[in-house]
């Protein structure tokens, strides 16, 4: 029988050796095949939300959400939902924050509109080019209609808000409403639909841009992760064929 240096036989040492490559090879296709598994739950849920906010903008109209519904609001159950809201705008509190659209360039108007009973709610009266003065909001009681959008907390991936230099880069309504004083505000705001009353379009500001879209690269993960399984497969089959021969 062979011996290795330490004496040890060779084929017992080799046992051992395979012994914890077959480990780590179990090790690695259970895992594999838990993160397949778990990107398949992910897909199907993503394409569930799609589905979801797709009926959601498609419906009609609903009223928006008062202050007592505030606190359940959520991303997974409200947003984009079709609301509609009456009230009034408050005059010369416009925000803009920096945007880049189909159109180019330039900054949404978030302005407050008051309510009767949803509270105070910042509307996105739409977009404007760089360079070009928003048009005032119309007077008086009006109803806008559009899709609820969550708050868009601290900033943007790339830059920070601001406030102090009323710089902004994301749509934080609370951060907002503090700047300008205003009460306490949804913890949405409403992006309004094209052709609405404040969004005439023109060089005033454009609604209706609303881009709605979701990453979904659960499937490609799931290819991955299953693909890496097989790959563990593979490479044991071919270690067993070559014990088999020698």
């Amino acid at each position: 029988m062979a011996e290795s240096r330490g004496g040890v036989p060779a084929s017992a040492g080799r046992k051992g050796f395979l012994f914890i490559l077959a480990l780590l090879g179990l090790s690695a296709f259970v895992g594999f095949v838990s993160l397949g598994n778990w990107q398949l739950e992910r897909r199907s849920w993503k394409l569930d939300l799609i589905q979801r906010v797709a009926d959601r903008v498609d419906a009609a109209a609903v009223i928006a959400p008062g202050p007592r519904e505030w606190p359940a609001i959520s991303t997974e159950a409200y947003e984009y939902l079709h609301i509609w809201l009456e009230g009034y705008f408050l005059p010369a509190r416009d925000t803009l924050v920096v945007a880049a659209t189909g159109l180019g360039s330039g900054y949404w108007v978030m302005t407050p509109f008051q309510t009767r009973d949803r509270g105070t709610v910042l509307v996105n009266r739409g977009f404007v080019a760089q360079g070009v003065t928003p048009s005032s909001p119309p007077g008086g009681e009006v109803r806008i209609v559009g899709l609820l959008r969550m708050t868009e907390p601290e900033g943007s991936v790339l830059r920070d808000n601001q406030p102090e230099e009323n710089r902004w880069y994301s749509r934080d309504v609370s951060a907002i409403a503090e700047r300008q004083g205003l009460p306490p505000v949804a913890p949405y705001f409403l992006d309004a639909a094209k052709g609405q009353p404040g969004s005439p379009g023109g060089e005033g500001p454009t609604g209706g841009l609303t881009v709605i879209q979701f990453h979904n690269s659960h499937l490609v993960y799931v290819i991955t992760w299953y693909g890496l399984a097989l790959m563990v497969l593979g490479a044991a089959y071919l270690v067993w064929r070559e014990e088999r021969r020698r």
